[in-house]
């Protein structure tokens, strides 16, 4: 009988991440491909030919572990829906991780950093930014805005060629690569202890929502209204 494993989906940034990983967190399988404006297409083939390719039937997934964002809305919705979409079918447990959180600690174990050095980027719309730190969350930096630093502030940046530093955005690189890992970390310390998400109440944090939505269900965009 195949050891249950976890199950990790992230669509928060420009390229999308499955992965399976061993309940106590440790990687088995990632796969990752650039996301264009398919993810409703590629991304259920692609987790189907991740667990075929390692051997693992659906029935062995034992939790599913999906990433929250910050991210773009179309993308981030993809991912939750179809994560919730397995967990709901198959009666696992889910957790939802914040993809800044674990893009940061994913950055300070590639580069062996503190971890409270570090300010994470991300895009948020043609112009404004999202600034992640760790313990502080996420919040708007607006377009023509540096964030502050300090002494010893490393910079990192996702998916912002040309609107950050080349050395910012090779750490971001470097941080993806990671992301996978540090998500099973997270995902698998917080089931152990039972710590895992309500199906309704789990909600993305989006950059930006579509023109005429609202935050009433919950969800969250951190992007000034483009309107």
């Amino acid at each position: 009988m195949t050891d249950p494993v976890l199950m990790v989906i992230d669509t928060a940034t420009t390229r999308i991440v499955v992965a399976t990983g061993s309940m106590g967190g440790d990687p088995i399988a990632v796969a990752t491909w650039p996301a264009g404006y398919r993810h409703g297409e590629t991304l259920l083939p692609a987790i189907e030919r991740l667990l075929a390719e390692s051997g693992i039937g659906r029935a062995a997934i034992g939790g599913i572990v999906v990433g929250t964002g910050p991210g773009a809305f179309t993308g981030l919705r993809v991912g939750i829906a179809t994560a919730k979409g397995l967990a709901h079918g198959l009666g696992r447990p889910i957790v939802g991780v914040p993809t800044g959180g674990a893009l940061l600690a994913a950055a300070a174990r590639a580069d062996d950093v503190a971890l409270d050095r570090l300010t994470l980027l991300l895009p948020a719309g043609p112009a404004d930014r999202i600034l992640v730190r760790h313990g502080t969350g996420a919040s708007l930096l607006p377009a023509g805005e540096e964030p502050a630093l300090g002494r010893d502030g490393i910079l990192v940046a996702i998916d912002l060629d040309g609107r950050a530093p080349a050395d910012a955005c090779q750490r971001g690189e470097r941080a993806r690569a990671g992301l996978a890992r540090e998500m099973l970390a997270v995902a698998a310390a917080r089931m152990a202890l039972g710590d895992v998400d309500d199906l309704a109440g789990l909600v993305p944090g989006y950059v930006t929502l579509p023109r005429g939505a609202g935050p009433s269900s919950g969800e969250v965009a951190w992007s000034r209204d483009p309107r």
